[in-house]
């Protein structure tokens, strides 16, 4: 697996992340397993969880602690408070059997609402700063499925790191993302990619056959491997994986196989949006 410099933050990952749902509801040995392809067998140095993922850290903490000192972890919290988000980090830091986080971050910021309570007094913001002068955190980030709230913490904070939807379908049929990302980049922020095996919105009444995917993912590894191709070649540092093992493993196989998006590829992609009903946003 090759890596990419996160941002500002001077941290090498491999291109890939470990999204943490992978292990939620798995058994320990299970996920021990998984962890350790991961690492072993695939190259993955960036894996990412959150409180709000079932017992997804009480799965990864076990299993990634024989690796911790290899790989950088990011965690979130869904308070917009400080204090809540004090109690979060620390149930989270215990969770996960470490001392620290690489990344903190906001997690699933959409309103104006939601800016303006983690800046506002007795905001999360404050818990963030003093959690990295002492140590608990190293790097500050958010995650963002609005690019006007994206746009806004930018403007606000000088954060490390974003974790955005970067999603071909979004991108290029609904116009989702590039603003933002070219704002992240003129900030020399660690990008990190939400969504990148993403198709399209299940229709009402459709059987889910990903249990943990709010979306309908691509259906083959050629879709996959265009999907991947797409949004590294738009700057991302990590494309952080959906929830299924089997779906990082289709992701793992088309980073290693990563060239330049061409124009044609491009336009292949852009056609297979056109139809489509996209998750950022709706359309």
């Amino acid at each position: 697996m090759f890596k990419r410099i996160l941002g500002k933050t001077g941290i090498e990952a491999s291109v890939v992340g470990f999204g943490g749902i992978i292990v939620m509801n798995e058994t320990p040995g299970t996920s021990a397993k998984f962890v350790a392809e991961a690492v072993n067998e695939r190259g993955i140095t960036y894996f990412d969880v959150a409180p709000s993922y079932g017992n997804a850290e009480e799965r990864l903490g076990p299993a990634l602690a024989p690796y911790r000192n290899d790989v950088a972890l990011a965690c979130k919290t869904g308070e917009r408070k400080a204090e809540g988000a004090e109690a979060e980090l620390n149930a989270s830091l215990k969770r996960m059997q470490t001392d620290h986080f690489d990344v903190y971050q906001l997690h699933a910021m959409k309103t104006m609402e939601d800016v303006e309570t983690v800046f506002g007094p007795g905001g999360a913001m404050e818990l963030f700063v003093k959690a990295r002068e002492q140590g608990k955190v190293r790097f500050l980030g958010f995650s963002a499925h609005s690019e006007e709230a994206a746009l806004a913490l930018m403007d606000r904070f000088d954060f490390d790191t974003i974790l955005f939807p970067i999603n071909w379908a979004c991108w290029l049929k609904s116009g989702f993302g590039p603003d933002t990302i070219a704002k992240a980049k003129e900030k020399s922020m660690g990008i990190l990619a939400l969504k990148t095996l993403a198709k399209r919105a299940w229709d009402e009444g459709e059987e889910h056959d990903w249990s943990k995917t709010w979306y309908k993912p691509v259906e083959s590894y050629e879709e996959a491997k265009l999907a991947v191709r797409f949004t590294l070649s738009q700057g991302a540092s990590v494309a952080v994986s959906p929830g299924h093992m089997e779906l990082f493993r289709w992701e793992c196989d088309a980073a290693n196989e990563f060239q330049t998006l061409t124009d044609v590829e491009e336009a292949t992609l852009r056609a297979w949006s056109a139809d489509l009903k996209t998750i950022f946003p709706q359309g």
